[in-house]
């Protein structure tokens, strides 16, 4: 079935190129590097690395403490960190720096894989969340390399999808050592798929070990000061097309009830920040460029934050914060940055990609879940007009974040025993 699979995937290259192509139109990142997708490299890197990889900007951000971590216990060992996405590179490079490596995870080929496992023999791999590659797994069962898969997660669409090529998928997973799955629902689906009972494992999500410190909280409370005049601040997180003109025509009944409301958006891709503001344009919005490093004056409608990396120093910035992915049928975005920053959480109803963390936080009452625009609107002025219910339903989300943190902890222990 791998073979069949191998050859197929040989096929669809020529595709896989153009799609990049395409995609470079809005995103030129996708232009370049080509050569690490296929793990042809020009120079020569460190061997015997500890490998994790993370697709993108939300599995990077995750990983970083416990990669931080251990850097600090296994200092003489190089860490290789690769990603997927343009994104998700600009955010290891930014943040780690030139502390460990960082290439592309090469397609999975049987060519690329075997060179890229010869180019750096990894002593141990570490698959985050939901990456299931045969070949790559295949390579590192016949180089004997220990292979984990930790925060796990698999959705039942995905689970339902695995199930109906299993003799593709059984073989993989049976290349890994352990899978340390965020929740038991998590673990189930694993095991349904066909990973060993005795590999799967419950540990938690470590991205409730959300890292904020405190220079990054003195940071968005400096730019609410110098910028946003006493605006009451409303930030829109991680939006994503056709999402942004909810929010604008929200933004525009809201702010006959809110004066002095600011709308701050995050667009989640980079390539639409261009995009976004022509829309508020087209709204007759006043829009200000993070980029621009001006001030918003009573005028301005919308700041508009065109960088990456600062989303927790900008929630620290805002009254209140919505996270985007929601409003369409995305499937939500991590709302614990925003709660460990203690700012109060709104999402909508599109979650499935969190729907334990917001079932679990809902029952807390630690967050607010709004099903359409009215919902928003009310949620909105509640929280506006009483700021105890603002300071309670922060401190309930900070609380709800204290309570389920320890995933890291967990994790590294299991993996330090193969490092």
């Amino acid at each position: 079935m791998r073979v069949l699979y191998s050859c197929f995937f040989y096929l669809l290259v020529p595709l896989i190129l153009i799609r990049l192509i395409w995609r470079s139109i809005k995103a030129p990142a996708y232009r370049y590097r080509w050569s690490e997708r296929f793990a042809l490299y020009n120079k020569k890197f460190p061997q015997n690395v500890i490998w994790f990889h993370a697709v993108s900007v939300g599995e990077a951000e995750a990983l970083f403490p416990l990669a931080k971590k251990v850097q600090r216990e296994f200092p003489d060992t190089r860490l290789l960190i690769t990603t997927t996405t343009p994104t998700g590179s600009a955010r290891v490079k930014a943040v780690m720096q030139e502390s460990v490596e960082h290439v592309y995870l090469p397609y999975d080929m049987p060519c690329a894989v075997n060179r890229f496992i010869q180019c750096f023999k990894p002593r141990i791999a570490v698959i985050m969340e939901t990456e299931i590659w045969p070949n790559l797994f295949a390579c590192c069962g016949k180089h004997e390399i220990p292979l984990y898969i930790i925060n796990a997660r698999l959705s039942e669409k995905s689970a339902n999808g695995y199930q109906k090529i299993p003799a593709l998928i059984s073989p993989a997973l049976a290349c890994v050592k352990s899978i340390a799955a965020q929740t038991q629902d998590d673990a189930n689906r694993f095991i349904a798929i066909g990973a060993k009972v005795e590999t799967v494992r419950m540990l938690g999500n470590i991205k409730f070990d959300v890292d904020v410190s405190s220079e990054i909280v003195k940071q968005g409370e400096q730019l609410k000061a110098d910028l946003f005049g006493g605006r009451f601040v409303w930030l829109i997180a991680s939006t994503h097309k056709d999402e942004e003109v909810i929010f604008l025509e929200i933004y525009k009944k809201l702010k006959q009830q809110i004066p002095e409301l600011l709308l701050v958006i995050v667009p989640r891709h980079p390539e639409r920040f261009v995009e976004v503001k022509k829309l508020c344009e087209q709204n007759q919005l006043a829009v200000v460029m993070r980029t621009a490093c001006e001030i918003c004056h009573q005028y301005t409608d919308v700041y508009l934050a065109d960088t990456m990396g600062e989303l927790k120093m900008l929630y620290a910035a805002s009254d209140v914060a919505f996270i985007g992915g929601s409003m369409v049928s995305v499937g939500g975005h991590n709302i614990l940055e925003a709660a460990a920053v203690g700012t109060p959480v709104l999402f909508g109803p599109y979650m499935a990609n969190f729907k334990e963390i917001a079932e679990r936080v809902m029952q807390q009452n630690a967050a607010i879940q709004c099903q359409d625009e009215s919902e928003i609107i009310s949620a909105i002025i509640a929280l506006y007009a009483d700021s105890a219910y603002r300071q309670s339903l922060a401190e309930k989300g900070k609380a709800f974040i204290q309570q389920n943190q320890g995933a890291i902890t967990k994790i590294f222990d299991m993996l330090s025993q193969n490092i």
